[in-house]
Parts: structure tokens; C-alpha cells; sequence
């Protein structure tokens, strides 16, 4: 008989521990985005607050995104190195913090501060998720988990839109905000105690996982790759309308467009991450399918364009359009999912890590960028009409201002079009 200790079974990829483990990182996700769209629904409120223009708002909401994209060149390598249980548990804990900071801020400055811990907090979820997977699943179901995983986020940006803008109407934005620092603390505990960062009995190679130098090296090897850059381009120009209009400007402006209560307003603008919410995932699943990434890239973002398009130069169209228009946008947006997958098959497998963080770190620079921006566009166009200090803008003033979020998209598919490969 033997004397050799009986040997564990090897666990499966794929298992109902792997979607369990990738389920709470994608809730982390979840959160993140629940925090990426608030504002939306505390534009009027936050101005009132703290008696600040359009653009002190843009750039209040895009305090966010500063630190998270400066984060995300890094963390991808970081993730590698350290592991995704205790840098994801962190970071929840920082977004918690944030949230109550920002709950019970006085002064703007001290909503800015904790805007910016919140943004430092939200990073690590759509990257730990995406580790997550690929430490826990076949290789052939990446792109369709990076889909699920944005299917998480919109849904959590649809809870953010309609039913906070009815909780704001009744308990305050304040409260909103403390009842999400008690949400963040309690997922910190649960990926604490249950996620672990891969399984423990497999042989899984292990690179660039013993220095520091390693990790940087990686990343300047990202960083020298030009297919890497165009594709966060697109990856960026994508997310745009997604981040600006459905992030902050839409509900706003479905309330000037068409006088509108802020929760009926509210709803109809989540609908435009509802459809980004199902493409995100189908898109995922077609090109592992299909195995053209290119195709589906270019066939989005052109619909993109066109949908914008109509939105900013078309006058007078009715709601129920305008609505399609908003889905027709996060729906065709969504095809920006499988922007990680291609990314990944065009460099070298050592730096996947690295290059991921860059894709993920333009396309959340997007709404950095745009959301102050369209915030000074209508400041420019404001005409001085103010109702309870807030300030009010035309229907026509946000139609015009989102001409540089359509332009931003025309970019995009025109980068789509010198992609190289896509195909598998």
C-alpha cells in the first residue's frame, strides 16, 4: 500500500465556486457604477447644495474618474502581483469611506474629497472581476464574462437612476450616500472572507508575479504597443455617450426636453444602460462566436455615430424617439466589451494584465474628460435663469452641448476602421 498522502481533486474551471468568487467582484463592480451615475439624479440638489455652476458640477461628478484612469495603467499589473482579495477588499473599504464623506459634506471641497476617495475605491472592480475570470475560467469565456460583467454595472446604473431619484425625492442625497458607505463596508467583509485570488490546487503558471521591476517592465511594454492605444481609443469613444449623457447630462436634460418629474426622467434614461446592459454580454458571446472582434467594433461604433447624430442635430423629436435613440446608443456602445478580448489576442500573454488596465483606463479618462466639458458648453449657453439656485439650462443648450460627445464618437469609428486584427 502506499504511503503517499491522498491527493485533493483538482478543482474545476468554471465551478460554482468560480462564478460565486467572480459574482462578488462583479458586484464590486456593480457598486462602482451605482457610484459612477449618481449625480445624475442629484444634479439639481448637489447645485443648491453648494451653489455651483454646471461645470463645478461636471467637475464634482468627474472627481470620480481622475483617479481611477491614473489607477488603471497600473493595477493591472498590480493585481498580478499582489492579488485581487486583498487589493478589491481595500478598495471597497476606501469607497465606503468616501461615500460617508461625501454624505455628510459641508463644503465642496469636502464632496471633492470624497468624490475622489470613491473613484480611488470604484477602480479595482471592473479589473478584479476580469483577473477573477481569468483565473477561474476557460480562456474561450473571457470576452462573454467581460460582457456579464458590464451586465452587473448597468443594471446596478438602472437601480441608480429611477428608483435613487425616487429615494432622493423622499429621504435626501445625503442619505443615499450613507446607505451606500453600509453597502461598500459589507461587500468589503464578504470579498474578504470568500474570494480567493485563483484555485489553490492547480498548477497555474506564474509570470512577472516575483518583483516589482517585472511589473514595470510589463507595463512599458504595454505602454510601447500602438494596436494597444488605438484600441482604448475606441474602447474611450465608446463609452462616452454612456458615461456623459447617461452618467450625468441625460436626466437633466429629459427634464428640460420634455418637462419631466426627475424619477420619470430618471427611469427613461436608465434605459439607455439597459440596452447597453444585454448587448454588453450578447456582443461578448457573438464574438467569441463569430471570432471577428473587428467587425463587431466597427458595426457599433458606426451606429454609435449615426444615433448621436440624430440626437444633437435633429430638433423637436418626440420622447418615445428620443428614448429609442438613448437604447439604440447604450445597445450599439456596448459592443466595446470585446475591445478586452482583442486587446489581449494582439500582446504578448505576459502582459495582459497591463494592457487590459490601459483599454479600461481610457475609457473611464472618456467621462473625465466630457462630463466637465459638456458642463462648460452649457455654461457658455446658459442664459441666467435660476430656480432654487440651481441652474437652468435649454433643451437646445444640451443638444448642442453633446455635439462634442457625437464628434468624440466619429473618432472612434474612424479608429475602428485601422484596427488590426480581430480575428481569431
Amino acid at each position: 500500500m502506499s504511503n503517499a498522502e491522498p491527493t485533493e481533486p483538482i478543482e474545476q474551471l468554471g465551478g460554482r465556486r468560480a462564478w460565486a468568487i467572480w459574482s462578488l467582484a462583479a458586484l464590486a463592480f456593480g457598486y462602482a457604477f451605482f457610484h459612477r451615475v449618481t449625480p445624475s439624479v442629484m444634479v439639481s440638489d448637489l447645485m443648491s447644495e453648494f451653489a455651483i455652476s454646471g461645470a463645478m458640477l461636471g467637475t464634482l461628478s468627474a472627481l470620480y474618474f481622475y483617479p481611477y484612469v491614473v489607477l488603471q495603467i497600473p493595477l493591472g499589473a498590480i493585481l498580478d502581483v499582489v492579488g485581487t482579495r486583498i487589493i478589491l477588499t481595500a478598495a471597497l473599504s476606501i469607497a465606503a469611506l468616501g461615500s460617508l464623506l461625501f454624505g455628510s459634506a459641508t463644503s465642496i471641497e469636502v464632496a471633492y474629497i470624497g468624490r475622489v476617495l470613491i473613484g480611488i475605491g470604484s477602480s479595482v472592480g471592473f479589473l478584479g472581476a476580469l483577473t477573477l475570470a481569468g483565473k477561474w475560467f476557460p480562456i474561450r469565456k473571457f470576452a462573454l464574462l467581460s460582457g456579464l460583467t458590464m451586465f452587473v454595472a448597468m443594471m446596478s446604473g438602472m437601480m441608480a437612476q429611477g428608483p435613487l431619484a425616487i429615494f432622493v425625492s423622499q429621504f435626501g442625497w445625503r442619505s443615499s450616500m450613507w446607505g451606500l458607505a453600509i453597502f461598500g463596508g459589507s461587500l468589503a467583509l464578504l470579498v474578504y472572507v470568500f474570494v480567493r485570488n485563483e484555485p489553490e490546487n492547480r498548477n497555474i503558471e506564474k509570470k512577472h508575479k516575483d518583483t516589482w521591476k517585472n511589473m514595470w517592465s510589463g507595463l512599458a511594454r504595454a505602454a510601447r504597443t500602438r494596436e494597444v492605444w488605438k484600441i482604448a481609443l475606441v474602447a474611450a469613444t465608446m463609452s462616452a455617450p454612456m458615461l456623459t449623457v447617461g452618467g450625468l447630462w441625460g436626466t437633466p436634460y429629459l427634464m428640460s426636453a420634455y418637462e419631466l418629474e426627475r424619477p420619470e426622467a430618471a427611469f427613461y434614461m436608465s434605459l439607455m444602460l439597459f440596452g447597453w446592459a444585454f448587448g454588453a454580454p450578447f456582443t461578448g458571446w457573438l464574438s467569441d462566436y463569430i471570432g471577428h472582434r473587428k467587425a463587431l467594433l466597427v458595426f457599433g461604433s458606426g451606429i454609435l455615430s449615426v444615433t448621436l447624430g440624430i440626437i444633437v442635430f435633429v430638433p423637436n423629436v418626440p420622447l418615445w424617439l428620443t428614448v429609442g435613440l438613448f437604447v439604440l446608443a447604450g445597445a450599439s456602445g456596448s459592443a466595446m466589451a470585446t475591445t478586452f478580448a482583442l486587446v489581449r489576442e494582439v500582446s504578448p500573454t505576459d502582459i495582459s494584465g497591463s494592457v487590459v488596465g490601459i483599454v479600461n483606463s481610457m475609457t473611464v479618462a472618456s467621462g473625465a474628460i466630457l462630463q466637465p466639458l459638456v458642463g462648460v458648453f452649457l455654461d457658455a449657453r446658459w442664459d441666467g435663469t435660476l430656480i432654487e439656485g440651481a441652474r437652468i439650462y435649454s433643451e437646445s443648450d444640451y443638444r448642442w452641448s453633446f455635439a462634442i460627445v457625437f464628434a468624440s464618437a466619429v473618432v472612434g469609428f474612424i479608429t475602428c476602421l485601422n484596427l488590426n486584427g480581430g480575428t481569431k
